[in-house]
């Protein structure tokens, strides 16, 4: 053999490998999920994976990449290869809330970010405990008036949309409120019914069950129109409150990647958060299967930041980093 031709083929295996490996990659997509396993944002990237990866024609595992309020996980997808192998789902509110309170943001959204797909919704609930003896809204409002320095409610986190739907709601009644941060909604419910704080803002499936048990009340819901799972409960714009504070799941890839693939996740994930099997089971946990364009979740993405930009600048608060 000649020996040049022999060095060439040598030089060459390095180049081979590489390729092989960026195939072999391309085979397997990740989708970073930011926060723990178990709850219904996990179902879902669990579900639509399952479904997706057949017609992708590629294996799609999800990583629970969890801490920093979402951060963590996100930051990891930002700083990805654009090739497709990994995506990113998180609620809405971490990809516009997170920029709006940090102090120098970890990350811009629209610049870091490729959108893909609005997913699912989900709602909050305004709950009372038994030691609040109220029917509804308007015998809530004249409970906090009549108790101002009872007046407290319990959010599973700051930070977070029940934090400033609270913030809202002080403001636009006029009652000052005391807000109690907690990790989660199950030990606000706990506490509600203990009678240690008057009323708390919770996901909505999660304070289903005790509602329907009669440990807690919900005497409001945040979404705009009244919810499937509760339509005997009235919105909060309903009586009065100028708020619409449902939140959703969305998915992303990292800048930069090819817009045809992007289409292409887009329209599976839809296609499978359409399939009948797989609706029954996330309206099972509170969660409202939606499916969108890029553009859709682009859209959705601007109305939400464009609404808590100035409730949350009104606060004052953020995070040092």
């Amino acid at each position: 053999m000649d020996r040049r031709k022999f060095m060439a083929g040598c030089l060459g295996l390095p180049l081979l490998a590489q390729a092989g490996e960026v195939q072999a990659q391309a085979a397997l997509s990740k989708i970073i999920f930011p926060f723990a396993a178990g709850a219904g944002g996990d179902t879902l990237c669990r579900l639509i994976a399952q479904e997706m990866a057949p017609v992708l024609q590629r294996t799609i595992v999800v990583e629970n990449r969890t801490g920093g309020d979402g951060l963590i996980g996100i930051k990891s997808v930002r700083g990805a290869s654009p090739d497709g192998s990994t995506v990113l789902v998180t609620t809405g509110p971490t990809m516009y809330l997170l920029p709006m309170v940090e102090t120098t943001p970890s990350f811009d959204t629209a610049k870091d970010f490729m959108p893909v797909s609005l997913l699912a919704r989900f709602e909050f609930a305004l709950v009372v405990g038994p030691a609040m003896d109220v029917a509804d809204f308007k015998g809530f409002v004249a409970w906090l008036k009549a108790h101002p320095d009872k007046a407290s409610f319990g959010v599973p986190s700051n930070g977070t949309i029940p934090h400033f739907a609270g913030s809202k709601l002080e403001k636009d009644l006029g009652i000052p409120l005391t807000r109690v941060p907690y990790r989660g909604s199950a030990p606000i419910l706990n506490d509600l019914i203990g009678g240690h704080i008057s009323f708390g803002i919770v996901t909505l499936a999660d304070a289903l069950p005790q509602h329907r048990a009669k440990g807690v009340k919900i005497i409001g819901v945040s979404s705009a129109e009244r919810s499937p799972f509760a339509p005997d409960v009235p919105t909060l714009k309903e009586d009065g409150i100028d708020l619409v504070a449902d939140a959703w799941y969305g998915m992303w890839l990292p800048a930069g990647s090819p817009p045809e693939f992007a289409n292409k996740l887009g329209a599976a994930a839809s296609a499978a958060l359409a399939k009948p099997e797989v609706k029954e089971k996330l309206t099972a946990i509170g969660l409202i299967p939606v499916g969108s364009s890029a553009e859709g979740l682009s859209k959705e993405l601007a109305a939400n930041t464009a609404f808590w930009q100035p409730i949350v600048k009104a606060t004052g608060y953020r995070i040092e980093n």
